[in-house]
């Protein structure tokens, strides 16, 4: 992981390549380095840092969803890049809106989050716009509700599933 210096070399190679408000902030904590980015600017940021950047973060190892409910904006989505060249780890965080929450997909530039992407809109409901194939992945399509949130039911939504033991053959008498 970068340091808390070289977090802050980062954001201002950024901010001076992208603008002001692309970045909203740094945390260094437990030696992980974190980016606050903006939602509007999540894409030109991955982009710069996969391919723009001077020590390019070319593989995104993990992308996942995170509900702050009361907080507002209430959902966060974290990209965690990794730079084999360095042996380095960079969060990435961006928070958006419960209400539509939507971020752009980053599929052309890491081919590998297309599952992902779909696993966070699954369970959390965020929408990635762009993405090539946009539908659940876990849940059946026909699912209503995103069980990862946090005003989701403790037990869940009943499923009705019968069992007819003469259907099955018993493996073990």
């Amino acid at each position: 992981m970068p340091d808390a210096t070289g977090l802050e070399l980062i954001a201002q190679r950024i901010r001076s390549s992208l603008g002001d408000e692309a970045v909203t902030g740094t945390s260094y904590s437990r030696g992980q380095a974190t980016l606050d980015v903006a939602p509007a600017a999540v894409y030109d940021v991955l982009a710069y840092l996969s391919k723009g950047d001077e020590e390019p973060w070319r593989r995104l190892m993990s992308l996942h969803g995170v509900d702050y409910l009361p907080a507002e904006p209430r959902f966060g989505v974290h990209y965690q890049l990794l730079s084999m060249e360095r042996c380095d780890r960079l969060n990435v965080r961006t928070r958006i809106g419960g209400d539509e929450p939507h971020l752009p997909t980053v599929i052309d530039l890491f081919p590998t989050v297309d599952y992902q992407e779909r696993e966070v809109y699954d369970m959390f409901g965020v929408v990635f716009d762009g993405h090539p194939d946009m539908r659940r992945i876990l849940l059946p399509e026909d699912y209503t509700g995103y069980p990862q949130r946090r005003d989701f039911p403790m037990g869940g939504e009943p499923v009705l599933f019968t069992f007819n033991e003469n259907q099955y053959p018993r493996w073990y008498d």
